[in-house]
């Protein structure tokens, strides 16, 4: 029985590697899933949710370059490695982009930048004010390689920190969702009777309720913010798990190695658990890159809405919100490019999902 499952999950990889949109859209999964969890090593602006403003360079195209001259404080980061790598530096620092600059004696002279013709503030600084009077080390051009929204910040570094929410929403929803889903499922399945009518009803009245209205309503209940906006995602998304799983056991649990399983004694959580939910975990598998694709999808339209992840988290539906009027200004990349990263992750899960459905299909 193990080497006839073990042939069948190799039948079914290599069916699965000769997809090469499945393939790819894999590669491409695990790529973005990497940048989501080390996002500020990627970043070029690595502060706490990319959120270095620069209100004088706002609205900037992409490959747009300016002088940054760092000012430092006289406080301390004591932010551990691991923090930084994974939240991002609380910085002190602050940086103001500047067009020109001279050392004069003691002290720096320096023109803060102004756009549209205009000429900046002038304004000095001692070089004692730099650690060991290195004042070289703290003026850099940036160059801005998407470049900067409306506040200023580097726009890469906010897509990269912005497929952090979009990713771990999914996989938290789809979690969620999995638990509920097959719980409720199995038991409906299962059981029948009473037992599935019950749970058939609050199927139906879930399912009867708009996704979307229903997310609004559970985030209002937990408040806005970030991990309300997850459970709230997973606790729409079971319902089409539940019916699915659901589904399955009816047409499996009349199965012969079921009624073997029943008559050698097996209790009834051991019967689902290692007998029938193995065997009809395809389709569940399939449901989920659904899952995982429309679980971006409703993040997106929260955060567009202003109810999902909160400023100044960084969130792809919310960089849409913030730009979509420049559409029509002459600066539509502000609006499109979180678009197209939405579109492409999206695409990815339900090409993955269909190649998982050939890939598992025992008929094919």
């Amino acid at each position: 029985m193990s080497k006839a499952s073990n042939s069948l999950k190799q039948l079914a990889l290599q069916k699965f590697k000769k997809n090469f949109w499945g393939v790819f859209s894999f590669w491409f999964i695990v790529l973005v899933g990497l940048v989501s969890i080390f996002a500020y090593l990627f970043a070029p602006d690595n502060s706490q949710y990319a959120n270095q403003m620069h209100l004088s360079i706002h609205s900037k195209p992409p490959g747009f370059k300016v002088i940054l001259l760092t000012l430092p404080t006289q406080f301390q980061n004591n932010q551990s490695a691991l923090s930084k790598l994974f939240f991002g530096v609380k910085s002190v620092d602050t940086e103001v982009p500047i067009s020109t600059y001279n050392i004069e004696s003691e002290d720096l002279h320096y023109t803060e930048y102004a756009d549209d013709g205009l000429k900046g503030v002038e304004k000095v600084i001692a070089i004692s004010s730099f650690p060991n009077n290195n004042v070289e080390a703290y003026i850099k051009q940036k160059t801005f390689r998407f470049g900067t929204d409306k506040y200023g910040r580097d726009l890469l570094s906010r897509v990269l920190v912005g497929a952090r929410i979009s990713f771990f929403i999914g996989f938290v929803a789809v979690f969620i969702s999995l638990i509920i889903g097959i719980l409720m499922g199995s038991l409906a399945g299962y059981f029948g009777g009473k037992v599935d009518a019950l749970i058939m009803w609050v199927i139906n009245v879930t399912w009867s309720i708009p996704t979307l209205l229903l997310v609004i309503a559970i985030t209002l209940a937990l408040g806005k913010g970030f991990w309300q906006v997850f459970i709230a995602v997973g606790l729409t998304m079971w319902v089409e798990v539940a019916r699915v799983v659901r589904g399955q056991i009816i047409s499996t649990k009349e199965m012969q190695y079921v009624t073997a399983a029943k008559a050698l004694g097996y209790n009834d959580f051991r019967i689902i658990t290692k007998h029938i939910l193995p065997n009809i975990m395809a389709p569940v598998i399939v449901i989920s890159a659904a899952n995982f694709a429309a679980a971006i999808l409703i993040e997106s339209g929260l955060s567009f809405l202003g109810i999902g992840a909160q400023p100044p988290m960084a969130s792809w539906g919310a960089m849409i919100k913030d730009h979509y009027n420049y559409i029509i200004l002459g600066k539509p990349y502000l609006a499109i490019i979180p678009g197209l990263c939405i579109m492409s992750l999206v695409m990815a899960f339900m090409l993955i999902g269909n190649a998982l459905r050939d890939a598992l299909d025992v008929k094919g």
